[in-house]
């Protein structure tokens, strides 16, 4: 048997926990840009920025209890950001869909698989969290997007195949 893999050490990590309002999405996404370019990592703001406000605008409309706070997470190892948004309804979990053109809304997670390396929802005790990643070895030459297969839910896994923006 081989012994699960450490988690990786991380080396910067900011938290916001707000109230399930639209202007604490726009402020959670500025804080985020901010952030992301204060650790060092210019490129990667305006994605962990698009991140954070598309997965805090889903558990804005779809994962609020009456009474309960919404939380961003950011986290930075070595080779990865991490941004995680975490709302208090477990039982709703997103779905990766196609929006139809005369749809106003749907389109969050395609962006999201879009742009994160990988992403994927995780359980909590009440609630969940959805995160996203951002691999740091991006250079000028390398593709963005997709390079690897996400760890979505299940139900929601499409047959992917990198394709570069």
């Amino acid at each position: 048997m081989t012994a699960p893999e450490p988690e990786p050490v991380v080396l910067r990590e900011d938290r916001l926990d707000f109230a399930p309002t639209a202007d604490r999405v726009s402020f959670s996404r500025r804080r985020t840009a901010r952030l992301v370019r204060e650790w060092g990592y210019p490129g990667l703001a305006g994605d962990a920025a698009l991140l954070v406000s598309e997965l805090a605008t889903n558990a804005l409309l779809h994962g609020v209890v009456r009474g309960r706070l919404l939380r961003v997470r950011l986290a930075l190892t070595a080779t990865t950001l991490r941004v995680a948004v975490s709302d208090p309804w477990g039982e709703r979990l997103p779905v990766l869909r196609e929006a139809t053109s005369e749809e106003c809304y749907g389109r969050g997670l395609l962006i999201v698989a879009e742009i994160a390396d990988r992403w994927g929802v995780e359980p909590r005790t009440v609630g969940k969290t959805v995160f996203a990643e951002l691999a740091l070895h991006r250079g000028p030459d390398a593709p963005m997007g997709p390079r690897e297969l996400r760890a979505g839910p299940p139900h929601a896994r499409a047959a992917e195949t990198p394709t570069p923006r």
